[in-house]
């Protein structure tokens, strides 16, 4: 059986998260000890006991579901006995998860992978004032009619398509007025809803250029050796393992639309039946089985959850 291993994004995180997993394995505490002083933070406390609206700033978001998602990896490769490289063809994550994807498979270290992603989120949320930008959620369009929407309100702003998550389910982003305009056309277009996210920047548009600018500064700083599996990028929806390309693709990513549908139905094209999400939350398995219900989507973010995949795999 053909398997990925795939990586949830921001909005994943909870106050809470990673407790389980700390008091059960040491080989996880391990992992959130690194978090702390890489970042020299104490990150741990935070993700273990909030308060929640420190949390989801996105500086904190997302080092934090890069934590926990690589404590998992660390868990099953060493108390588990294996390589993830044995056991599936590519990975995946939905945007800054593609820094656990690569922290997954050797491409960077956990100290790396989370400092990056602590300057990315620092970046993104300096790459516009606070009230600026906006995105909204689009319920039962597809993305050409969620790309119409966005056109129709733009007026001279920005207004984009920055996740096609799903059949059916498009995010927008750009300048606020804009993206307040499209969720009013939006419902005379047959969206079944269209909400306003609360999200703290409008993530995956041309405003957050100068959050790309920073992030290719901080890429070329760090080593990058080739993953040990194929990483399917948000960017091209297409298997890269290329270290160059890698950077080239994640500074893309900064602004660029995050093309999940389509990756996620790349993978089955080329073989991939069963894709198991690793950190926190199940985000990413709704999606899937929203996107393709002959694929097989498994979550590992527990101990339960991981004691239950080492015995599978």
């Amino acid at each position: 059986m053909s398997r990925a291993f795939v990586f949830p994004g921001q909005a994943s995180q909870a106050v809470g998260m990673g407790a389980d997993l700390a008091a059960a394995f040491p080989t996880a505490r391990e992992v959130f000890e690194e978090v702390d002083d890489a970042l020299s933070q104490r990150l741990s406390r935070l993700m273990f006991e909030g308060p929640g609206e420190e949390l989801t700033l996105t500086e904190n978001a997302q080092p934090a579901i890069v934590a926990v998602s690589l404590a998992v990896v660390r868990v099953l490769e060493r108390d588990g006995g294996f390589r993830l490289a044995d056991k599936a063809h590519f990975v995946a994550g939905h945007s800054m998860g593609e820094y656990s994807a690569l922290g997954a498979t050797g491409a960077l270290s956990v100290a790396d992978a989370v400092r990056l992603v602590k300057r990315r989120g620092r970046a993104m949320q300096e790459a516009v004032p606070v009230g600026e930008g906006a995105m909204a959620a689009l319920i039962g369009l597809d993305l050409e009619a969620a790309s119409r929407v966005a056109e129709a309100a733009a007026q001279g702003e920005v207004c984009v398509p920055a996740n096609d998550n799903a059949p059916g389910q498009v995010v927008l982003s750009g300048h606020r007025s804009a993206v307040e305009r499209a969720v009013e056309i939006a419902a005379d277009k047959g969206a079944r809803r269209a909400v306003m996210l609360p999200v703290s920047a409008p993530f995956h548009c041309p405003l957050m250029a100068p959050a790309a600018d920073v992030m290719a500064e901080a890429l070329a700083e760090v080593t990058m050796p080739p993953p040990s599996l194929a990483l399917v990028a948000n960017v091209t929806a297409a298997p890269v393992a290329d270290p160059e390309t890698i950077r080239s693709l994640l500074v893309q990513q900064v602004t660029a639309m995050v093309r999940w549908r389509e990756s996620v139905l790349r993978m089955k094209e080329e073989g991939v039946e069963t894709l198991i999400e690793l950190g926190a939350g199940k985000v990413l398995g709704g999606l899937i089985r929203r996107i393709d219900r002959e694929l097989k989507a498994v979550a590992a973010g527990t101990p339960d959850e991981i004691e239950e995949l080492v015995k599978v795999l």
